[in-house]
């Protein structure tokens, strides 16, 4: 646009800003009203404030203004944004604000931000321009522990008290007893444990890689968190993917000028290095604990800070992750085969995920995207569990019904345990948590500790790593299978929900509405095929694998497809029990 289009355009800046403040009052009386159902695990504050509009902007490809100003090839982290700013210059005369650019997340779509009205408004204006594909807020989204609500009682720990759960970790053995939602991990291991080859990525709030559980088990990975403040750790994006710590306290998220006003107050979760640890924790080492796959590698993508993490912030740690090309970002040199996402916010799928999802579905050796559904007890699968393309894992109880946190719905492909506490008191030990790796710091790290029955961890987040887990064990036995081979086996292998005994007083779950729903039976319409059984699971692959083959598997060998179904190389090991 030249110097006189652009003045032209300029006595329209009255008009639109007067439209923009009027999409700015609606958007702020839908927000009002909904305000009331908010729950804490999902809270997306990006458009909760003015003067801090957020928005993903997706040019046509046709469009003029991409073809004058493109995006140079391999470009540095400066060329990009400059290249960003001019066609945001464009856009913003046309439409009559001053639009700052931020991140590019590929040649199409880059993030800007604008003064003076809500995210969602500035969304509905740029929408409206020809040359915009789509513009969507570019939301928060945070990790999915479970909530600070009395009906799933942690309780604080008991003074000089600590240990336990007494059943261990119950989920990681076959279904035994009350036990009815265990994942048989132990039945497959005589299979494989994992083939290094096999990268998982796991997209959180970065890792304690001195863990004892994680030392020795991580890739270089990559922090993506572009706001300084919420990165906590005094830089922007950078190859340090450990976790600072994502403590708010109550004068941060009371400061209405702060960058975390209205923020939940709370402790440094160590997310990322709980998670990890549940998908490929040393295991056999004689100390600790076990993880799913521990002989695959874990490159941590951080991308979730204090107060959650920006959608554009994930979205180009999914691309990185699994070896696209991001504007301004060194290539990574271990593509992930698995992206585990224990992170969500509300809302549909949008488009700028769908990019994502659909470009990595593209690729030669596209990832396997697990994410968890969700702790906003009962109600719809978040975003991006609910993207086409994503496995959505639910919770389930030890006893195989739904957990009260859990959210539920169509779009769930499988269900795995999330930990539960059953008919406990205040002070009372938890009968039936996760065990993870973590941190006993509140706000920066310090010792290297477990959580336990005491402090005690639960929620979906924790139910997706089982998933992802056995993905890699999966891959590790034939690293050919496709994102839809491996859903379709996860949930041919998935052991029925129990059927509810008469006279229950536990319903069946019910389609997702505006009400919760805690305690119920699952069906295939809202929990998924069933409950993950990963020995299962890899037994099918292997058949697969070796279909006419008769070759008795010694237990400790294992068994690893070359890229051709008609080789496989057999390697011995010693697993140690």
């Amino acid at each position: 646009m030249t110097r006189s289009h652009w003045f032209v355009a300029h006595w329209q800046r009255a008009i639109r800003v007067t439209l923009a403040l009027t999409l700015c009052s609606s958007s702020l009386a839908i927000l009002a009203a909904g305000s009331a159902e908010t729950r804490q695990d999902v809270v997306t504050r990006s458009d909760e404030i003015p003067d801090s509009a957020r928005v993903i902007v997706k040019f046509r490809s046709s469009a003029d203004t991409l073809r004058r100003h493109a995006l140079a090839a391999n470009p540095s982290r400066r060329d990009a944004l400059s290249t960003m700013q001019v066609r945001s210059n464009v856009l913003g005369a046309r439409v009559g604000l001053a639009l700052l650019a931020r991140r590019a997340l590929n040649e199409q779509s880059h993030v800007v931000t604008a003064k003076g009205m809500s995210s969602k408004a500035l969304a509905a204006l740029l929408s409206q321009d020809a040359e915009i594909e789509y513009a969507v807020v570019d939301q928060r989204r945070q990790r999915l522990t479970i909530p600070n609500d009395p009906l799933f009682l942690h309780g604080p720990p008991m003074q000089d008290t600590s240990g336990g759960p007494e059943v261990g970790q119950w989920y990681l053995r076959a279904p035994q007893g009350e036990m009815v939602s265990s994942i048989n991990a132990a039945g497959a291991w005589d299979v494989t444990t994992g083939n290094p080859g096999v990268v998982v990525a796991v997209l959180d709030t970065g890792v304690r890689g001195e863990h004892p559980e994680l030392h020795g088990r991580l890739l270089p990975g990559y922090d993506m968190v572009s706001d300084t403040a919420a990165g906590n750790d005094g830089d922007d994006r950078d190859n340090d993917a450990s976790d600072p710590g994502d403590w708010v306290t109550d004068s941060e998220s009371n400061d209405p000028f702060g960058a975390f006003y209205q923020c939940t107050v709370e402790d440094s979760s160590w997310h990322g290095t709980e998670t990890s640890s549940l998908i490929g924790a040393a295991t056999n080492d004689g100390v600790g604990m076990a993880g799913v796959a521990w002989g695959v590698k874990l490159l941590p993508v951080r991308v979730l800070g204090k107060c959650g993490g920006f959608d554009s912030d994930i979205i180009q740690a999914i691309r990185w992750a699994a070896g696209l090309s991001v504007p301004g970002l060194a290539h990574n040199p271990n593509p992930a085969r698995v992206i585990n996402m224990s992170l969500g916010g509300t809302g549909a799928c949008t488009g700028a995920y769908l990019d994502a999802i659909v470009e990595t579905a593209q690729m030669s050796s596209p990832p396997v995207i697990v994410a968890a559904a969700g702790n906003g007890t009962g109600h719809a699968v978040g975003t991006p569990a609910n993207c086409p393309g994503v496995i959505a894992v639910a919770g389930l109880r030890h006893l195989g019904t739904k957990v009260g946190f859990s959210d539920l719905g169509p779009e769930i492909s499988i269900s795995a345990p999330g930990g539960n506490c059953v008919n406990v008191e205040v002070g009372q030990p938890c009968l039936y948590p996760i065990l993870t790796a973590t941190n006993l710091g509140t706000s920066t790290p310090l010792e290297s500790i477990y959580s336990d029955a005491f402090k005690s961890s639960t929620g979906t987040s924790f139910s997706a790593p089982f998933v992802s887990g056995a993905v890699g064990l999966m891959l590790s036995v034939n690293p050919t299978l496709t994102p839809g081979e491996i859903k379709t086996i996860l949930q041919q292998s998935a052991r029925p929900f129990p059927q509810p005994p008469l006279n229950s007083d536990v319903p069946i779950c019910r389609a997702p509405s505006r009400r919760d729903q805690l305690e119920c039976h699952c069906t295939q319409t809202t929990c998924g095929a069933g409950m993950l059984d990963v020995a299962a699971a890899v037994k099918i692959v292997l058949e697969s694998v070796l279909p006419n083959a008769r070759i008795p598997l010694v237990p400790g060998w294992n068994l690893l497809g070359n890229g051709n179904s008609a080789a496989v190389e057999l390697i011995p090991f010693l697993i140690h029990k």
